[in-house]
């Protein structure tokens, strides 16, 4: 069995590319897909939206979990380390205790911060490679000042997608053939 290329580079999916020039068309256009079942949209924005991100129904990212697992597992080692080093080598300084917390919360904070920032980094790198959108079309200006709006649907949807698209206030609308 031959293992998938990941350099290799995706087949299009087919489907409707609309690109917008304001906002508000956009998110009508992604209320009228919803209402007619579509439910697996690709929106490319400059930046982020609230009322697209409330049309779209996005689900919070699973990405601030990485975050937590990475702090709580920092902490964790932070604090282990410290007891596990004082008690291998007890130094009394000032008639204090051998495991003195307060004198641990620099090293748990940065270890923290440290830890969770590194598995974050990880879990956005795991996510984008396993959840990423292969083969979808995209065009330049959707970084700039144009919103776009893919929609994976055969060639018989199409046309009727394409005229809905336009009824919402796209200005250009495109065909992706696989």
């Amino acid at each position: 069995m031959a293992l998938p290329n990941p350099f290799r580079k995706p087949a299009t999916v087919p489907g409707v590319l609309a690109s917008f020039e304001h906002i508000d068309a956009a998110v009508d256009a992604i209320k009228a897909l919803r209402g007619k079942g579509h439910r697996k949209l690709t929106v490319y924005v400059a930046h982020p939206n609230h009322s697209i991100e409330e049309a779209l129904e996005a689900k919070v990212s699973p990405v601030r979990l990485f975050t937590l697992v990475g702090g709580i597992v920092g902490l964790t080692a932070a604090t282990c380390m410290q007891i596990w080093m004082n008690r291998d080598w007890p130094v009394l300084v000032g008639g204090k205790a051998i495991v003195a917390m307060p004198a641990f919360v620099v090293i748990m904070f940065e270890l923290t911060v440290l830890t969770s920032a590194l598995v974050t980094l990880f879990g956005v790198a795991v996510l984008s490679v396993g959840l990423g959108r292969r083969g979808v079309i995209y065009d330049g200006r959707f970084s700039d000042d144009r919103i776009g709006v893919f929609v994976p649907a055969d060639r018989a949807q199409s046309g009727a997608l394409e005229l809905m698209l336009r009824n919402a206030g796209a200005v250009e609308v495109r065909h992706a053939a696989p």
